[in-house]
């Protein structure tokens, strides 16, 4: 069982409101959103697009409920802006998490990524660095990743379907491209169950980089439409090929035994972007709460 003061539980807005496509609970309020998060058990939040932007205004409506930021996304264009542009942008989100109190910055890069495009397939349309791309990621991130830390703040890279670090071979790259003192890994379940890793083998591999974990379950049945339809990453959404720990076909039980081996500390986050009107948000924000609780102890 995991230490309940090392490894806290939060839950992502994106299951409330999706930030990439905002028709999906643009009827759901912040202040629903972080309220049926504290009604479901989760002490922590990543940050939705209907938060507001004020640390001093966002603290009060988090303070007041018992949450706290635990995580930020953020998009980095190191293929294809100039490094420059991409870590003044970085430099203003770690102020702003150092703020909030957060400890932790989650990093995808975005430049030449397919997860946003609407009509384009998930399945074997991404884009494939070169050398001279990889070298400009690895310097680029170990920078940022160097400024982060002098925040205060643990930057994890987030693989993820549709970016040109997804599959295995990718962040396995990066992991030996970067330096461990600066470069972390966010470990989502979902994202290597749906590009066809083993999420089990890839927690052990990287278990000693692992700074902040996504608990994302997978419905392997929608997988396969959108690969047999040749479907986008969106599209995949909207059918639910994501879904809360314990719905779909993921075995949790060795992953969080490896974490726990590991003596991972920080948030765990449930992030299972999925259409609110099909998915309750609070339903499954509890059904998700409990999985944890009798699996983990937490």
């Amino acid at each position: 069982m995991f230490n309940k003061e090392k490894v806290k539980l939060g839950i992502a807005p994106i299951a409330w409101t999706n930030d990439d496509m905002p028709d999906l609970g643009k009827e759901n309020t912040f202040e629903q959103c972080v309220s049926e998060m504290a009604l479901a058990g989760y002490t922590g939040s990543e940050v939705g697009n209907k938060y507001p932007a004020d640390p001093v205004v966002l603290k009060k409506a988090l303070d007041l409920r018992g949450i706290q930021i635990c995580n930020q996304w953020f998009s980095s264009f190191l293929t294809t802006q100039p490094y420059e542009e991409t870590e003044k942008a970085f430099i203003e989100q770690v102020k702003f998490l150092q703020a909030m109190g957060s400890k932790i910055i989650g990093v995808s890069e975005q430049g030449h990524s397919v997860q946003g495009q609407l009509e384009t397939p998930i399945f074997g349309c991404k884009y494939i660095m070169n050398d001279e791309e990889w070298d400009k990621v690895c310097t680029g991130l170990n920078k940022l990743g160097k400024i982060a830390k002098e925040y205060g703040i643990t930057m994890t890279f987030h693989h993820h379907m549709g970016t040109v670090i997804q599959d295995p071979d990718e962040v396995e790259r990066l992991m030996a491209g970067t330096d461990p003192e600066y470069v972390n890994l966010l470990f989502d379940s979902g994202h290597f169950t749906y590009c066809g890793a083993d999420p089990l083998e890839m927690v052990q591999k990287y278990s000693n980089r692992i700074k902040h974990v996504h608990l994302k379950d997978v419905r392997p049945e929608v997988v396969e439409k959108v690969k047999a339809e040749k479907l986008s990453f969106l599209a995949g959404v909207r059918l639910g090929a994501f879904t809360v720990p314990g719905d779909g076909c993921i075995d949790f039980d060795p992953i969080f035994k490896v974490l726990e081996d590991a003596g991972y500390e920080g948030y765990m986050v449930v992030e299972a972007e999925q259409d609110p009107a099909k998915a309750n948000p609070l339903e499954y924000a509890i059904k998700a709460r409990k999985f944890i609780t009798e699996k983990t102890g937490l």
